[in-house]
């Protein structure tokens, strides 16, 4: 179909409507005849061509070669398409110039010009420029150490070759663990899996020999549950199977019924995977709810098709011993198996000939269950099976409650239960999370949100399709979309996730709403897309030419980055000035260098402390500093539950989501701006203003550290309970706080290595206490005074006297009590002969922050509980360090079930300036670990945590 350029229509038009004038055109003679213009030629655009260029050269580029043949340019346009962003100077002119970048690797950079002639039409081309690194001679050593907790332990036959081999595949040799733990392991199906140690022949059972208490929790997280299935078992030391857990699920899990020693089988039922295996005691088990299963019986949905009973052979309906008793074509079907008649084969194929006296069942009820389950498995990966699952009995639930808020330490900690008394948080407040987006439709998220904004204005790095949009959704951009945490989710979940739902988590303020908006990537943002999205939260005009349906009450900023701006110091003074509360992490650098936007001046700065109310040593301190909240410590387990002490939260991991374990700063800051939240649910009309007096007066924190403001705490360690009645108080109720005593941890893990660890008393309410007292129940736990005041209210310190107990594991009691109340604070105590944590091989890579590319690999090398490390010829320069284990050898590390750390913490690597030797790079590695949604709570936006791709080499 031809269709008349604009130029030639108009000539049309014209000449019709002077026909009775003249005749439109040129030419004399004849009839007068008519011809239409000449068309207009495309111009030519000419990017020109670069040789390579080194970081730190400006670079010129060159479009005055191009021409337009029929008339001339008159308009010239520079974009970059690929590589690091830069700045172009001349954007505009045929002459633009960018100053290359510093680069540990040669980098490519694309560049278009697009050329418009006198006529409209364009033309476009571009330009490759390639930077290579500064030749410089000045070469560093780097070294440190990796800091793994004691309570981390690792599968003795894992896939990875450079591991030492410790075989536990035979039940009567099963490998010793200590309790608690958290261990990495891989087992594979044979022919499964990636190449190494065990593809060929598989590694179908690990076996493991723990003693255990009564009520202790075993959970096994199964990192690849999409593609491999993994069953837990528990067993007596003479071999009797005592319980078991055997979903096609994430997570296993089993309580221990009494105290003993076990043999703990990891299993894998199909497929390859990575897992990992906790043993701990302050969790309530996810209820697998077995007991409540119909034996015998499944649901089915076959695939479609015009007689979907059709999809699966007779043969296996006859072999699985299977007959229809509900449902029909297209819809879901109850079966029946004869599981009388199954016994013999499926004990056969599921068992195996050495079977660990697995048929020794605690009676014919729970050997009908596992039947009934196992078969379900099988027809689950039958051909033209859609799915298959257990027919559960259901029951009327008068109450719910989170099924993770036990892993949440961090919140008696800062006395919340207290102030849930009072209130949950209001719908009506809102506070703003300035971040990397959100993930909206995670289900303990979804309904929690007012509406939010996307203040990303680079388009390439938002990779989300455009710059500036009305959607906050946190996508994978800016560099290794690996790298991804889901910063912005977690910070979220921890002021607002849905609370008393039955899943997953609550947040500290779970009855507010959170406004999300997205200033920043996986990999940071700009000082200029977080000020608009603060101008956002405010109800100041912005970029985004909109304003949200009312202004946020509290801004939550965990970031930190660049040095003093006054323009950003000039909008905080408008919000105070607006009474709009701002709270900051204070940073992760380990340093008393002020890092912003915490330390502007109108901003609540946080530090962060571990399970025992201790400064971490990330945290950032100084003059700055405000206050204090939980940031957890993820290379500790100080409280024996099996996980590391990070702060839970909302988040996904594998395309699904999920609630995971972070550690920083910016952990600590929506602990308190939940805190706010609450306050001003109960008192509308506190301010920023009244924040800032209440907490300088200590009416909203227990104190810590030296006696009154200190540069560690600041005012102290944030308390719910205290602040929710100042609130009050400030609205004129009568609210006085009576006396009660409360201790800075409820548990205490020495593991199999620690002999003294802290307890803080402190009066979590108004008054005095009387009668303060901390004592050990059992003669070898000692707690003696170190820092108390004339109230017996302070530091304790508690020591366990090992050399008078035998080998094995133990709980013990400390009683901290008072004339208002009593507290009791559980105590583990595992003693055995391996004293140092093993994670086996563990890799280092060096990364170029701009492309996150790898740029030097090392081995870590164990030096007692710690592992050494070395690149020992490193150009100067900047860089980030990760490392992480292999166990499924995909030359991936810091995949999940895999130990990761990074410098200085996993949460918020830090960009390391090398321009001397340095031996003081130390952090901490910790298996990462997420706990799973709702079986419906798939979603395909969501990165995975970790998987920074090893160099194609192993040693």
């Amino acid at each position: 179909m031809y269709t008349a350029s604009s130029t030639a229509r108009t000539w049309l038009w014209s000449c019709a409507i002077a026909a009775f004038l003249t005749a439109c055109g040129g030419g004399g003679g004849g009839g007068g005849g008519t011809s239409p213009p000449p068309v207009n030629q495309a111009p030519n655009a000419v990017a020109g061509s670069l040789d390579p260029v080194s970081s730190g050269d400006t670079v010129e580029l060159d479009g005055s070669a191009s021409t337009d043949s029929d008339g001339s340019i008159t308009a010239f346009a520079w974009a970059q398409s690929d590589g690091p962003a830069v700045e172009i100077t001349g954007v505009s002119s045929a002459l633009a110039s960018f100053t290359a970048p510093d680069v540990n690797v040669e980098t490519e950079f694309v560049f278009n010009l697009t050329v418009t002639d006198d006529d409209g039409a364009t033309a476009s081309d571009s330009v490759t420029v390639t930077v290579e690194p500064r030749v410089t001679a000045e070469l560093v050593t780097v070294s440190g150490r990796l800091l793994p907790s004691a309570s981390q332990a690792l599968d003795g036959d894992t896939n990875d070759p450079f591991n030492e081999l410790l075989s536990n595949d035979d039940p009567d040799s099963p490998q010793r663990i200590d309790n608690p733990t958290t261990l990495g392991g891989y087992v594979n199906a044979p022919g499964e899996g990636a190449e190494g140690r065990s593809l060929v022949l598989g590694d179908r059972e690990d076996y493991f020999a723990v003693d255990m208490l009564q009520g202790q929790n075993l959970d096994l997280l199964v990192a690849e549950f999409e593609d491999a299935d993994a069953d837990l078992y528990l067993f007596s030391s003479d071999g009797a199977l005592v319980d078991f857990s055997v979903s096609t699920g994430q997570r296993e899990s089993i309580t221990v019924p009494s105290s003993g020693r076990y043999i703990v089988n990891v299993s894998i039922f199909a497929g390859a995977t990575n897992y990992t295996l906790t043993i701990g005691s302050s969790l309530t088990p996810v209820s697998q709810s077995y007991a409540e299963v119909v034996p015998g019986e499944a649901i089915l949905r076959y695939r479609n098709g015009p007689d979907a009973a059709q999809d699966i052979p007779q043969t296996i309906k006859r072999r699985m011993r299977m007959r229809q008793i509900g449902g029909g074509p297209r819809r879901s079907r109850r079966v029946r198996m004869d599981l009388g008649e199954r016994d013999p084969e499926i004990r056969r194929n599921r068992l195996g000939a050495q079977a660990f006296r697995r048929d020794r069942f605690i009676n014919r009820q729970r050997a009908e269950l596992w039947e009934t389950l196992i078969s379900i498995k099988e027809l689950a990966q039958t051909p033209g099976v859609a799915t298959a699952e257990p027919n559960y009995r259901v029951y009327p639930q008068a109450t719910v409650n989170d099924e993770a808020y036990a892993f949440q330490w961090h919140y008696p900690l800062i006395n919340l239960p207290g102030a849930w008394d009072s209130t949950t948080g209001s719908s009506d407040v809102v506070v703003a999370v300035v971040d990397s987006g959100i993930l909206q439709n995670h289900p303990d998220l979804s309904g929690q949100l007012v509406d939010g904004f996307d203040f990303i204005s680079n388009a390439d790095e938002a990779a989300d399709g455009d710059g500036l949009d009305p959607d906050p959704e946190e996508s994978v951009g800016g560099g290794d979309p690996s790298a991804i945490n889901f910063h912005g989710s977690h910070v979220a979940g921890t002021i607002a996730a849905a609370g008393n739902n039955g899943i997953g988590v609550a947040g500290v303020a779970f009855g507010a709403r959170v406004m999300p908006l997205r200033a920043l990537t996986a990999s940071g943002g700009t000082l200029f897309d977080v000020n608009q999205a603060v101008r956002y939260a405010a109800g100041l005009t912005n970029d985004s030419a909109t304003l949200p349906a009312r202004p946020a009450d509290i801004v939550n900023l965990s970031i930190a980055g660049g040095g003093f701006s006054p323009s950003s110091q000039a909008l905080y003074n408008e919000l105070r000035s607006r009474g709009i509360a701002v709270v900051a992490s204070a940073g992760n650098e380990g340093s008393t260098v002020p890092a912003f936007p915490a330390s502007y001046a109108n901003v609540i700065s946080v530090s962060a402390v571990d399970v025992q109310q201790q400064i971490t040593g990330y945290s950032n301190t100084g003059g700055n500093i405000d206050v204090a909240a939980p940031g957890g410590d993820g290379s500790a387990d100080l409280n024996g539950d099996g996980y590391p002490d990070g702060v839970l939260s909302t988040g996904a991991s594998d395309g699904q989501f999920a609630y995971t374990f972070l550690s920083g700063t910016s952990m600590a800051a929506p602990h308190v701006s939940g805190v706010l939240a609450l306050m001003k649910s109960l008192n509308p009309d506190l301010d920023a203003d009244d924040f800032d007096r209440l907490l300088s007066n200590g009416d909203l924190t227990d104190d810590l550290g030296a006696a009154g403001r200190d540069d560690r705490y600041g005012h102290g360690l944030i308390n719910a309970r205290k602040a929710v009645d100042a609130a009050l108080r400030e609205a004129g109720a009568q609210s006085e706080l009576d006396p009660r005593l409360a201790a800075s941890t409820q548990a205490l893990n020495f593991g199999s290595t620690a002999t003294r660890l802290e307890v803080i008393l402190r009066n979590a309410g108004g008054g005095q206490l009387l009668d303060v007292e901390l004592r050990g129940v059992e003669s070898w736990l000692v707690p003696s005074a170190a820092n108390v005041d004339e109230d017996g209210l302070g530091l304790y310190n508690v020591r366990v006297q090992r050399e008078e107990l035998s080998p094995g594991v133990y709980e013990g009691t400390l009683i901290a009590s008072s004339a208002q109340n009593e507290l009791t604070i559980r105590v583990l105590l595992s003693i055995t002969d391996s004293q140092e944590s093993e994670l086996g091989q563990i890799y280092l890579l060096l990364l170029d922050p701009a492309t996150d590319e790898p740029v030097d690999q090392a081995i870590a090398l164990r030096d007692g509980s710690t592992y050494r490390f070395q690149f020992p010829s490193v150009p100067a320069g900047s860089y980030l360090i990760f490392a992480g284990t292999d166990l499924d050898n995909d030359l991936l590390i810091c995949d999940a079930g895999e130990a990761c750390g990074a410098y200085l913490t996993i949460d918020q690597p830090l960009t390391v300036v090398l321009d001397q030797d340095r031996d003081d790079l130390d952090f901490p590695i910790e298996y990462l670990i997420a706990l799973p949604g709702t079986a419906e709570s798939a979603n395909e936006n969501s990165g995975r945590i970790g998987g920074r791709r090893v160099l194609q080499r192993k040693p």
